[in-house]
């Protein structure tokens, strides 16, 4: 499951409720980390066109580093994705990756900046709490587990967010670029 993310994001209702259950779990609180995500559409195939969008290229820049990231959210053609193949390593000079893109006619389509605080309960999950600018406050749960399948961590993941008998807020079905896009799907 390497390359293969399988989240869950969530309204964000009551934070410190939140918090605290996943500390009574043995939860790890990491530092808040100021995360500024430029998603870029190719020249060759317009991200945007399909009436569900399925790609991201996004350059992520922090206080510690940056990287590149690509995901394909499956299944494609439908609009609730459960998982997506994603690919991602550091970069070690951001802004020579940013004018290569641009020099291959790649183009900014939408700058996500968020503050992110995340907790990992050891064998299950990643919980990151995100404040994004414009947007708002989320949750999102992300499986860290050991599973052979993604149809498992995705019923490995459910299983541990309907277990933590806490309120969220509603389901989000689509990512932060779709947010500040206006994009539904």
């Amino acid at each position: 499951m390497k390359y293969i993310e399988v989240e869950q994001k969530f309204a964000l209702n009551e934070p410190d409720e939140l918090k605290r259950e996943l500390e009574a779990r043995g939860g790890k609180r990491g530092s808040a980390v100021r995360q500024v995500d430029t998603y870029y559409n190719t020249p060759h195939r317009d991200f945007l066109a399909p009436a569900v969008i399925s790609e991201w290229l996004r350059l992520r820049e922090t206080d510690t580093g940056a990287s590149i990231n690509y995901k394909r959210w499956l299944p494609e053609d439908t609009e609730i994705k459960t998982h997506c193949d994603e690919y991602e390593t550091p970069v070690e000079d951001i802004e020579a990756l940013r004018r290569t893109l641009l020099a291959l006619d790649f183009a900014k389509l939408v700058i996500v900046d968020k503050t992110r605080e995340e907790w990992t309960v050891p064998g299950e999950a990643v919980i990151a709490f995100d404040t994004v600018a414009d947007a708002g406050h989320f949750v999102e749960f992300e499986f860290k587990g050991d599973a052979e399948s993604a149809e498992e961590a995705i019923a490995r993941l459910q299983e541990f967010i309907d277990g933590l008998d806490i309120r969220l807020g509603d389901r989000i079905y689509r990512g932060y670029p779709h947010m500040l896009l206006g994009r539904e799907c």
